[in-house]
């Protein structure tokens, strides 16, 4: 039997295959039979966006590592395409391949305003601050078009609620006008990921999000407005971009980040076959030695998922980066984790009005020009 086609990488996509989800039943793999080089005719993945109306927007979780409780993602997928991302595995769930599915085909969810609305004004509703755009990404390209993110933050504004963001995206500047007043009041905070300088690394890496220099100007915009922002170094991944942890703080803090973040690289579920996909695509040099390393920040595993751990893996090298990280941010003056987002004010949440539908009398009533009596 011929040898399995070679995978090659697509210009502007991350994934270089589309693997199986975990929850499909029948299982393919495909194979060189002579007839077809991939090179030759190569499938154009165009994106796809489909509108969707949630039934639910908020997102709770009791993570002890992490320092929100409550997220919104107004996006299933991200065009960002970055190789790393965490929550690939997450469309398995709709029947489609965490690998370049993901990042091709995207929903959209359209009514996210109005349920975000109709959350905050229920009675019970206890205030906490939103971090948005934490799974996927609430700048990636299509926000350009349906504007979900800052529709969102309108909400948010109208009742002094407290939000987080992060983001990979120069978008953010549009919303400046919304965000400089918000974090006037110490309602808003935001943070941008920058994983490496070099352009070369991060047009494979993560390949439809802004260059490293643009996140950086973003920085500096933000900064500027009066926004308090952070930089999320995440992930680090061994021999790849971790060579440049120090140089991405220093260029952050240059451009007026207050506070850094870092997370190691996560490989859980289909994200591990992706990423050694995209190895043997751009760092076929070095590809087993990147994974040697991670599996000796995770007990030899390619991936841990306990709480304490996941999130900066265990061991020397996983203290060794712990201890440049935060030698780093001592002499750059910079925060740790969380450090802004914990201050954000909770107190001055003012509930929205929420106007009920007009019923078929009502609206035969408003039409026959008759006032309404209540």
């Amino acid at each position: 039997m011929l040898p399995p086609r070679p995978l090659y990488a697509q210009k502007g996509r991350g994934a270089v295959s589309n693997v199986q989800g975990r929850y499909e039943v029948n299982g393919r793999e495909s194979f060189d039979d002579g007839w077809e080089h991939e090179e030759e005719c190569p499938k154009v993945w165009r994106t796809h966006v489909t509108e969707e109306t949630a039934k639910s927007i908020l997102t709770r979780n009791q993570s002890p590592d992490i320092p929100f409780a409550v997220s919104l993602n107004p996006y299933r997928g991200c065009e960002h395409g970055c190789i790393y991302c965490f929550a690939r595995p997450s469309h398995s769930y709709l029947g489609l391949s965490p690998g370049l599915d993901f990042e091709s085909k995207l929903y959209a969810k359209v009514n996210a305003p109005e349920l975000l609305r109709s959350e905050l004004s229920k009675p019970g509703y206890t205030v906490e601050p939103i971090a948005l755009g934490v799974n996927t990404d609430a700048y990636q390209p299509c926000e350009r078009e349906y504007r979900l993110t800052r529709r969102v933050l309108e909400v948010l504004k109208e009742c002094d609620h407290p939000v987080g963001l992060i983001t990979k995206s120069s978008l953010i500047e549009r919303d400046i006008d919304i965000l400089a007043p918000m974090a006037e009041r110490h309602l808003a905070a935001a943070s941008i990921t920058i994983t490496t300088l070099d352009p070369k690394i991060a047009r494979t890496l993560e390949p439809r999000a802004a260059a490293p220099a643009r996140r950086l100007r973003a920085i500096r915009t933000l900064t500027e407005a009066g926004i308090p922002v952070g930089v999320s170094i995440a992930p680090i991944i061994p021999f790849v971009t971790e060579p440049e942890i120090e140089k991405v703080m220093e260029a952050a803090r240059d451009a007026g980040a207050i506070m850094a973040n870092y997370v190691v690289l996560r490989l859980p579920w289909e994200v591990s076959p992706l990423f050694q996909q995209w190895l043997e695509a751009h760092f076929p040099d070095r590809a087993q030695r990147v994974m040697n390393r991670v599996r000796e920040m995770r007990g030899g595993k390619d991936y841990d998922a306990s709480f304490g751990t996941r999130m900066h893996g265990e061991g020397i090298w996983a203290d060794l980066i712990r201890q440049r990280v935060e030698k780093a941010r001592d002499r750059l003056g910079l925060g740790g984790p969380g450090m802004r987002f914990r201050t954000l004010d909770c107190a001055s949440f003012r509930r929205p009005i929420v106007v009920p539908p007009l019923g078929a009398r009502a609206r035969a009533a408003q039409a026959a020009g008759q006032m309404d009596l209540f």
